[in-house]
């Protein structure tokens, strides 16, 4: 019985080491792609935030016009 048993197998290790691999170049992308995605954020806040004051002002006016 103990011969048809068998202890489960283990993965095999991977290691990569790229050719052409530049650290520097590897960094500024990194920095370009950061500033790039803190800029799209900051024009949705700014026009997300108008939208919000647009609506809200439409909103006050409505009100006023009921009250009025």
């Amino acid at each position: 019985m103990g011969i048809f048993v068998r202890k489960p197998r283990k993965p095999r290790n991977f290691t990569y080491e790229p050719r052409y691999y530049d650290p520097k170049k590897d960094d500024k992308l990194r920095r370009r792609m950061r500033v790039k995605r803190k800029s799209r954020s900051k024009r949705r806040n700014k026009f997300t935030n108008l939208l919000y004051f647009g609506g809200l002002l439409l909103f006050a006016l409505y009100i006023y016009n009921l009250l009025g």
